[in-house]
């Protein structure tokens, strides 16, 4: 069992390094390193630090994130956004940027890839045959290199992908081995650009975004950090630009100047930059 001050440390490093609060998961953290840091050969889960912190390659320091943070997702994860996007987002980002064509989409949690894979099936559809005319490429980041791995293969099960609509499966999909899994085709995969990305660390984008889908991932920090990034995602979106967040997550309307649309759904004010 994980002692206090062993809890202390390790939760202190993540919320340093990478704004992860894990402040009040004592038995969460337990549960999920115990097993591997008797497995590695430790004495203790100080000792497993030590390492950590020795550990020029990072490659320690990779896998102590990766089993921290839940990744679990699905396609079509809370539709009702998906709706939205098509039914007002994308018909108002087609009138305004008519004459570039060129949308800047930033999904900030890719995690397995299903969520930023079923945003550009949004896109390819809601465009049809104009598709081809515009830039629609999707940014998929996420802290974890090994979901991101996952998603860069898009290869699920069959009932992983049951939950979209047939005519997708069929142009998006294709047969993967003998078993029951499906390979994203390249036609999809080729839309969006996965990227490994720390949240905590300063935005490396050259131009500002039109949409952002930061869903379920605010959960992992303290209100403060959590303002300091709304304020970080405000500054590189672009005027009328929206923002999606989890369905169970909140943004306090007291202390943020984006302007609350539906709940989970944020917008910069048009004229503001």
């Amino acid at each position: 069992m994980i002692r206090d001050d062993e809890f202390s440390r390790i939760a202190t490093f993540l919320k340093g390094k990478y704004g992860i609060d894990m402040s009040h998961k004592k038995e969460i953290m337990n549960g999920r390193l115990e097993n591997y840091v008797r497995a590695g050969g430790y004495k203790s889960f100080g000792e497993y630090m030590d390492a950590v912190e020795r550990d020029i390659t990072g490659n320690l320091e990779k896998k102590l994130v990766n089993m921290l943070t839940t990744n679990h997702t699905f396609f079509m994860r809370e539709f009702e956004h998906f709706e939205f996007l098509k039914r007002e987002v994308l018909p108002y980002l087609k009138r305004t940027q008519e004459v570039n064509k060129d949308l800047c989409i930033w999904c900030g949690a890719a995690s397995t890839g299903e969520e930023p894979y079923t945003i550009a099936m949004v896109l390819k559809e809601f465009f049809g045959l104009e598709h081809p005319q515009w830039d629609t490429k999707v940014l998929a980041t996420d802290i974890s290199t090994e979901v991101l791995e996952h998603a860069v293969a898009g290869i699920y099960t069959e009932e992983h992908i049951e939950t979209l609509p047939e005519s997708w499966r069929r142009r998006f999909f294709k047969k993967h081995g003998d078993g029951n899994e499906y390979m994203v085709t390249d036609e999809l995969k080729n839309e969006v650009i996965f990227r490994k990305f720390n949240l905590m660390e300063p935005f490396p984008f050259k131009r500002k975004m039109h949409v952002v889908f930061l869903r379920n991932v605010m959960i992992y920090f303290d209100s403060e950090t959590k303002k300091e990034l709304i304020r970080k995602v405000y500054d590189s979106m672009e005027p009328g630009g929206y923002l999606f967040v989890g369905q169970t997550e909140t943004i306090d309307r007291s202390e943020t100047p984006f302007q609350l649309i539906k709940p989970s759904v944020f917008r910069k004010r048009e004229g503001e930059r």
